[in-house]
């Protein structure tokens, strides 16, 4: 354990053009999370718990699978209430969704990639609901652990991130996979067990300018689906745990937000920031016929044909699993590896 937690990380500095642009910059987030609002339809608004209690927000599409594991994970952490735009599912999560009575649920037609995939609408949700809350953001195949994650809850968390002075907490979002080939995992109602390997590294981490967001890359999709152009490589740090207030905003997903002083509060695997890790369980054994079919919607990435080839491989089902790869045995292993960063706890 780190003795306390250290100071925010050193953004790097930038001229009053590049303050003045980013202040504008996170003025049109705003506004655009104000106009996206009209994209959603309320489905079921319950009752959202008051500013002691930590919100759970998210977007997803046809999850119906990871939903009850997802929920379950997030209640046993503390999570109060659900905040969730279900973007069309067809596959039932929205009449799951409907019937949970922590959850309200919105609805909406709208493209996803039109929303800066999401961003605005769940900006809005933040903006609307958040004020005041911690409020963690993330997908639904994700799932966040952090040191004595079996032990202390998102409210011991919280807690002690006040009394520290940390408005934030990052994590890297380490992408899971099973043995064998894509496609080929063991169903599992617990998506941890059904995968189970991981990347211990290498990641390449770099801090951006002007906003002072990290950029994160490496892992099984850099080593496997980007060997031969590493700069094309998902971006795998986040900041999706905040004490949320009016006028912050998200600009790329969760991976920057502004005001980008926000941005220090991580600074990424083998840093000195307090941080945890986001299990990633995209590689369920429907990873196949769901990446054709969001090929066909076109509504990933920013320019979606550019990424022709990255389905093409997804849909040969190579091996993830290499002969370097670690089995994942909880959260202990991966702060010893250097892949979230542990503190000690003020009780």
């Amino acid at each position: 354990m780190v003795p306390s937690a250290p100071a925010k990380a050193a953004l790097p500095p930038i001229t009053p053009l590049d303050a003045y642009r980013l202040r504008w910059k996170r003025r049109r987030a705003v506004w655009r999370a104000f106009r996206a609002r009209h994209a959603l339809q309320a489905v079921t608004r319950r009752p959202i718990p008051g500013p002691g209690a930590i919100l759970g927000f998210a977007c997803l599409r046809n999850e119906q699978t990871r939903l009850p594991h997802f929920l379950q994970h997030y209640r046993a952490l503390g999570i109060a209430h659900f905040l969730i735009v279900d973007n069309a599912s067809d596959d039932g999560s929205a009449d799951y969704l409907g019937a949970q009575q922590d959850v309200s649920l919105w609805r909406t037609d709208a493209s996803y990639r039109g929303s800066r995939f999401g961003t605005d609408w769940l900006n809005w949700l933040l903006t609307r609901h958040g004020h005041g809350h911690w409020c963690l953001t993330v997908d639904a195949d994700e799932l966040l652990v952090y040191p004595d994650v079996e032990t202390r809850t998102l409210r011991d968390l919280t807690v002690w991130l006040e009394v520290v002075g940390r408005p934030a907490f990052g994590a890297l979002m380490l992408d899971l996979y099973a043995r064998g080939r894509l496609g080929e995992a063991v169903p599992d109602p617990d998506p941890v067990q059904a995968l189970g390997w991981f990347d211990a590294g290498p990641y390449d981490v770099q801090r951006q300018s002007p906003a002072g967001n990290l950029w994160v890359q490496g892992g099984v999709r850099a080593r496997v689906f980007f060997a031969d152009a590493p700069r094309r490589a998902p971006t795998l740090n986040k900041l999706p745990l905040v004490r949320w207030r009016r006028g912050m905003a998200y600009v790329n997903s969760t991976h920057a937000m502004l005001p980008r002083d926000m941005n220090a509060w991580y600074d990424g695997p083998g840093g000195s920031q307090p941080s945890g890790v986001l299990l990633h369980t995209k590689f369920l054994p429907d990873i196949v016929p769901r990446s054709a079919h969001e090929r066909r919607r076109a509504q990933h990435f920013h320019t979606p044909a550019a990424f022709g080839d990255y389905y093409d491989r997804i849909a040969r089902r190579p091996e993830l699993w290499c002969p370097t790869s670690c089995q994942y045995e909880g959260p202990e292993q991966l702060a010893e590896l250097g892949l979230m960063r542990a503190w000690a706890w003020q009780d």
